[in-house]
């Protein structure tokens, strides 16, 4: 599912609602999980499952272009884990 098909997914089920406010509620939704991570904090959804960051730590790459290595520094990466229900949902 993109973007534009859960607007419309919740246009349907919300009627009573126009479509900028459904949009912004999507954005203020999807800004707090985003702002959150960034803060280096956790989401966690009942049900649903939780979002968090991993360290990575820092590598040594190559350029596929011409096999050079590459220094690749550290970074904080985005992480889900599905919830109960969802795991038994989506293995019968």
């Amino acid at each position: 599912m993109i973007r534009s098909e859960l607007l419309q997914a919740l246009a349907r089920d919300n009627p009573d609602l126009r479509a900028e406010e459904i949009e912004q509620v999507v954005d203020i939704f999807f800004d707090a999980i985003t702002e959150r991570l960034a803060e280096g904090g956790r989401v966690e959804l009942r049900g649903f499952g939780a979002f968090s960051t991993r360290e990575r730590e820092a590598r040594q790459g190559r350029n596929p272009r011409t096999g050079e290595a590459v220094d690749v520094p550290a970074k904080s990466v985005p992480y889900f884990k599905p919830g109960k229900e969802m795991r038994a949902l989506l293995n019968g």
